[in-house]
């Protein structure tokens, strides 16, 4: 397999409006996932772990410097790759994680109720919606990145 660390296409630059419209729907719906109750942090676990299965380099360093900046510790964010096995994660957070994962892979094309499930006993069905929005948006995000390799800075 051959790799390269090029730039393939500037999609700001070839497609504005697509690109614009993206990052409109991501910032309306993540207001409105804040707006709904759900935690900046969570939110930016969701978005650092779909990034971090996806291997979406770019998406990674912004989310985990986001979730910093909303005051999550780094202990946690080195332990999120095994958060199934670390105590630091609570309860909802283990839900919307669990969920993360299983919407972001699709193992057998669909989300299995026992991963669904966690999630509506934790989050209301205005939050779960919001939940759902964040990781699908975040994997097209990471989608678009890995397709094209924007410069890391």
């Amino acid at each position: 397999m051959t790799t390269s660390s090029a730039t393939r296409l500037d999609l700001d630059q070839i497609t504005p409006q697509h690109l614009s419209a993206l990052h409109r729907l991501a910032a309306e719906s993540g207001a409105d996932a804040q707006e709904s109750g759900l935690d900046p942090i969570l939110l930016e676990l969701v978005r650092l772990r779909a990034s971090q299965l996806n291997g979406c380099e770019f998406c990674t360093m912004l989310h985990s410097r986001l979730a910093l900046e909303n005051g999550e510790t780094e202990q946690r964010l080195a332990e999120l790759p095994t958060w199934a096995e670390s105590a630091r994660f609570a309860g909802h957070e283990r839900a919307a994680l669990l969920l993360t994962e299983s919407v972001t892979r699709l193992s057998g094309g669909q989300v299995p109720d026992e991963h669904y499930r966690p999630a509506e006993e934790h989050f209301d069905r205005s939050q779960l919606a919001h939940l759902l929005w964040t990781i699908t948006l975040i994997n097209t995000f990471n989608r678009l990145s890995i397709g094209t390799r924007p410069s890391v800075n």
